[in-house]
């Protein structure tokens, strides 16, 4: 039987059930304890298997292309921000002034890294350029994030300063990720012909998230504090969000002279936010703040911007194969 083409992807469907099992049964206490400890561990395992997973070969071969990361970096960490400061008098208001914090926090993610390169990968992209920049992005990202947030949204961290929340995002993702990279010499095959279950690693460690965040969210009242109306009209600016940056990014490239190639990496690279990233991130941000008013934007953006690509990415597909066809043999 076909999948009918509404119904959300298994991820998407898992996540709702998550925060639905999160709001009717909520952890607390000493349960809570332990699956903050559960969490952590599983937040660096899933770091370390993004260092094995990544090839430092495709990295060096895209590493060269620096007008097109350029590009994808202010988009990813100037554009985004700016819009998200800039819209403050009609976002704050609208949503509320928890919601929009939550927004401005999506602003300053990195990109994502697997869903980037897949689009692009599908659209018939720069796949090695697209692969570079995206890594490149969550790396910089660690440190980069901290200091937008602070910026824009006056958050220093857990213990007062930017550096300490540099520190400890350090420490929590980036030597996960540098010890990948170093055992990929030993496991980097057995994880390239198990990537087909390692994805269940990935999205463990972000349910494991979101179930924590949302039980002590749902414990101090997060339903109540958002009314349908509020959430729908975040689902609205999501939309509205997404719609601009893929825009930009799509002039951008055309107005600067990239190729086709290069234009669909810049566009799918450049308008990403990371769930992976961002709410094991937000947990050392905001340390000791409620967590889910300020990941619903995240997961939002995160379940739009896959709809609104996947139809991008085969319409992009489809004008490649077609001009295929019209070549002559």
């Amino acid at each position: 039987m076909a999948r009918p083409r509404f119904l959300p992807d298994n991820f998407t469907l898992t996540l709702l059930a998550v925060v639905a099992v999160a709001t009717v049964l909520p952890c607390s206490g000493q349960v809570a304890v332990a699956f903050s400890w559960i969490t952590n561990l599983a937040i660096a395992l899933l770091f370390f298997m993004h260092g094995a997973k990544l090839s430092r070969e495709a990295i060096l071969a895209g590493a060269g292309h620096w007008r097109l990361h350029l590009v994808v970096f202010a988009c990813t960490f100037v554009l985004f921000p700016l819009i998200g400061v800039a819209l403050k008098p009609v976002l704050a208001p609208a949503v509320g002034m928890e919601l929009y914090l939550g927004i401005l926090y999506l602003c300053a993610l990195p990109s994502t890294v697997q869903s980037s390169i897949a689009f692009v990968s599908l659209a018939r992209g720069n796949i090695a350029a697209a692969i570079c920049s995206a890594a490149a992005s969550s790396l910089f990202g660690i440190f980069l994030t901290p200091i937008i947030v602070a910026l824009i949204m006056g958050v220093q961290g857990d213990g007062g300063s930017t550096l300490d929340a540099i520190g400890k995002i350090t420490l929590q993702l980036l030597v996960p990720f540098i010890a990948g990279q170093i055992a990929r010499r030993w496991i980097g095959a057995w994880v390239t012909r198990n990537k087909n279950w390692l994805k269940y690693v990935d999205q463990g460690s972000i349910l494991l998230v979101v179930y924590t965040a949302f039980s002590e969210a749902v414990i101090e009242g997060i339903w109540s504090k958002v009314p349908l109306t509020a959430l729908l009209t975040l689902i609205v600016v999501c939309v509205v969000l997404l719609l601009v940056v893929l825009g930009i990014t799509w002039l951008l490239g055309k107005k600067l002279g990239f190729n086709l190639e290069d234009r669909i990496t810049i566009l799918f690279c450049g308008s990403k936010k990371s769930l992976a990233t961002g709410v094991p991130m937000a947990q050392v941000l905001f340390a000791g703040s409620s967590l889910g008013m300020l990941i619903l934007p995240l997961m939002l953006f995160h379940q739009i911007q896959l709809m609104v690509c996947v139809v991008l990415a085969q319409r992009y597909a489809r004008r490649a194969d077609a001009s295929s066809l019209s070549e002559p043999a």
